[in-house]
Formats: C-alpha cells, sequence, structure tokens
C-alpha cells in the first residue's frame, strides 16, 4: 500500500481554512499565505469563505466591540438570579 506523498505546494480546503483563520489574526508566514491564494485561484468555495471572513474582520473593526468585565458579568447574573426567583 503506498501512501500519498502530501504537497508542499497545494493544500486541501481544510488546510486553507485553517490558513484562512490564521491569516485573519495576521499569524499566517508568507508561504501560507503564498499556498493560500493558489488554492482560492482554483477553489470557489474557500475563496467565498475567505471573502465572508473578510468582512466580518472588518465589521468587527469598524463596531469596536467590547466584552463585559467579570464584576459585570456577575452583577448581571445576579440581576437575573434575583429576577427569576420572583
Amino acid at each position: 500500500m503506498m501512501m500519498k506523498k502530501k504537497s508542499k505546494l497545494f493544500v486541501n480546503c481544510e488546510e486553507a481554512v485553517k490558513i484562512c483563520d490564521k491569516s485573519q489574526y495576521n499569524e499566517a508566514g508568507l508561504w501560507d499565505k503564498i499556498r493560500l491564494k493558489l488554492h482560492l485561484i482554483l477553489c470557489g468555495g474557500c475563496k467565498k469563505y475567505s471573502s465572508s471572513n473578510s468582512k466580518l474582520t472588518s465589521l468587527c473593526s469598524k463596531a469596536k466591540l467590547n466584552a463585559l468585565t467579570h464584576q459585570q458579568k456577575e452583577a448581571m447574573k445576579k440581576v437575573i438570579e434575583s429576577e427569576s426567583a420572583k
């Protein structure tokens, strides 16, 4: 039984999605970005995913989202518990 040799240039869709996600957070290296670009030329589905990913990142940046602090979460939890006990 022969094992299929893994290509260093071409990536499958699963790897492309991982690279796309890493690229979104500036964690992908140059070689990975090149491999992703090549894959996106050949794969319409991943190209659409990459485009949607970019739009989502842009929207999140523009929205200036902020998370609640631990204290704020605990305060909300207490209010919800007291209201639901009534």
